[in-house]
Protein backbone atom coordinates (compact mmCIF):
# COMPACT_ATOMS: atom_id res chain seq x y z
CA UNK A 1 0.00 0.00 0.00
CA UNK A 2 1.38 3.42 -0.78
CA UNK A 3 2.15 5.58 2.10
CA UNK A 4 0.98 8.92 2.19
CA UNK A 5 2.87 11.82 3.38
CA UNK A 6 1.52 15.61 4.51
CA UNK A 7 3.80 18.24 3.05
CA UNK A 8 3.68 21.32 5.16
CA UNK A 9 6.09 23.79 2.77
CA UNK A 10 4.86 27.80 2.15
CA UNK A 11 7.80 27.71 -0.48
CA UNK A 12 6.67 27.07 -3.60
CA UNK A 13 10.03 25.87 -4.95
CA UNK A 14 10.55 23.41 -2.14
CA UNK A 15 6.77 22.41 -2.21
CA UNK A 16 7.50 21.19 -5.58
CA UNK A 17 10.80 19.69 -4.95
CA UNK A 18 9.94 17.50 -1.73
CA UNK A 19 6.32 16.39 -3.20
CA UNK A 20 8.08 15.06 -6.66
CA UNK A 21 10.82 13.49 -4.65
CA UNK A 22 8.33 11.71 -2.67
CA UNK A 23 6.31 10.86 -5.49
CA UNK A 24 9.57 9.87 -7.03
CA UNK A 25 10.14 7.40 -4.50
CA UNK A 26 7.05 5.54 -4.51
CA UNK A 27 4.95 7.63 -2.05
CA UNK A 28 1.42 9.49 -2.17
CA UNK A 29 2.41 13.23 -1.46
CA UNK A 30 -0.25 15.85 -0.80
CA UNK A 31 0.96 19.55 -0.88
CA UNK A 32 -0.34 22.24 1.89
CA UNK A 33 0.90 25.96 1.31
CA UNK A 34 -0.80 27.02 4.47
CA UNK A 35 -0.20 26.02 7.58
CA UNK A 36 -3.86 26.89 9.02
CA UNK A 37 -4.97 24.22 6.64
CA UNK A 38 -2.64 21.76 7.71
CA UNK A 39 -4.83 20.33 10.27
CA UNK A 40 -7.64 19.85 8.39
CA UNK A 41 -5.58 17.94 5.57
CA UNK A 42 -4.21 16.13 7.57
CA UNK A 43 -7.32 14.75 9.61
CA UNK A 44 -9.07 14.47 5.75
CA UNK A 45 -5.41 12.15 4.39
CA UNK A 46 -4.86 10.31 7.54
CA UNK A 47 -1.08 10.48 6.63
CA UNK A 48 1.71 8.18 7.39
CA UNK A 49 4.09 11.03 7.92
CA UNK A 50 4.22 14.55 8.06
CA UNK A 51 6.93 17.07 6.76
CA UNK A 52 6.61 20.54 7.69
CA UNK A 53 8.69 23.73 7.17
CA UNK A 54 9.48 25.45 10.42
CA UNK A 55 9.36 29.23 9.37
CA UNK A 56 5.76 29.57 7.68
CA UNK A 57 3.73 32.87 7.71
CA UNK A 58 0.14 32.66 10.14
CA UNK A 59 1.61 29.30 12.43
CA UNK A 60 4.92 28.68 13.14
CA UNK A 61 6.20 25.11 13.10
CA UNK A 62 6.76 24.60 16.22
CA UNK A 63 3.09 25.74 17.35
CA UNK A 64 1.60 23.45 14.87
CA UNK A 65 3.54 20.55 15.88
CA UNK A 66 2.11 21.18 19.08
CA UNK A 67 -1.04 20.54 17.53
CA UNK A 68 -0.48 17.84 16.02
CA UNK A 69 0.86 16.39 19.19
CA UNK A 70 -2.41 17.44 21.35
CA UNK A 71 -4.80 15.89 18.89
CA UNK A 72 -6.16 12.67 19.81
CA UNK A 73 -6.15 11.40 15.79
CA UNK A 74 -2.81 12.78 14.32
CA UNK A 75 -0.84 13.02 17.79
CA UNK A 76 1.37 9.28 17.04
CA UNK A 77 1.67 10.58 13.23
CA UNK A 78 5.74 10.93 12.73
CA UNK A 79 6.91 14.68 11.96
CA UNK A 80 9.79 15.42 9.82
CA UNK A 81 10.90 18.95 10.54
CA UNK A 82 12.59 20.72 7.53
CA UNK A 83 14.69 24.16 8.37
CA UNK A 84 17.03 26.96 6.69
CA UNK A 85 17.44 28.43 10.07
CA UNK A 86 19.55 25.71 11.50
CA UNK A 87 21.36 27.33 14.61
CA UNK A 88 23.38 26.07 17.63
CA UNK A 89 20.03 24.50 20.36
CA UNK A 90 17.61 24.78 17.01
CA UNK A 91 17.30 20.72 16.42
CA UNK A 92 16.98 20.09 20.58
CA UNK A 93 14.40 23.08 20.57
CA UNK A 94 12.31 21.37 17.51
CA UNK A 95 12.50 17.58 19.19
CA UNK A 96 11.37 18.71 22.31
CA UNK A 97 8.65 20.44 20.47
CA UNK A 98 7.83 16.97 18.80
CA UNK A 99 9.22 16.57 15.96
CA UNK A 100 10.94 12.60 15.21
CA UNK A 101 13.40 14.14 12.85
CA UNK A 102 15.36 16.91 11.72
CA UNK A 103 16.44 18.11 8.29
CA UNK A 104 17.80 21.18 7.80
CA UNK A 105 17.99 22.98 4.20
CA UNK A 106 19.25 22.98 1.27
CA UNK A 107 18.48 19.12 1.87
CA UNK A 108 20.64 16.39 0.32
CA UNK A 109 18.27 14.04 -1.80
CA UNK A 110 19.68 10.91 0.42
CA UNK A 111 19.49 12.31 3.57
CA UNK A 112 15.62 13.64 2.70
CA UNK A 113 14.44 10.40 1.35
CA UNK A 114 16.34 8.33 3.93
CA UNK A 115 14.67 9.90 6.79
CA UNK A 116 11.11 9.58 5.37
CA UNK A 117 11.70 6.34 4.35
CA UNK A 118 12.74 5.23 7.96
CA UNK A 119 10.07 7.43 9.90
CA UNK A 120 7.64 5.67 7.47
CA UNK A 121 8.88 2.30 8.50
CA UNK A 122 8.45 2.69 12.07
CA UNK A 123 5.11 3.75 11.84
CA UNK A 124 4.81 0.83 10.44
CA UNK A 125 6.28 -1.37 12.89
CA UNK A 126 3.98 0.45 15.26
CA UNK A 127 0.74 0.16 13.52
CA UNK A 128 -1.68 -2.65 15.66
CA UNK A 129 -1.67 -5.70 13.69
Amino acid sequence: MTKRVLVVEDNDLNLKLFCDLLKAHGFDAEAVRDAREALPRAHAAQPDLIIMDIHMPHISGLDLIGMIRSDPILRATPIMAVTAYAGKGDEDRIRSAGADAFVSKPITLAQFIERTTSLVHKTEMNAPH
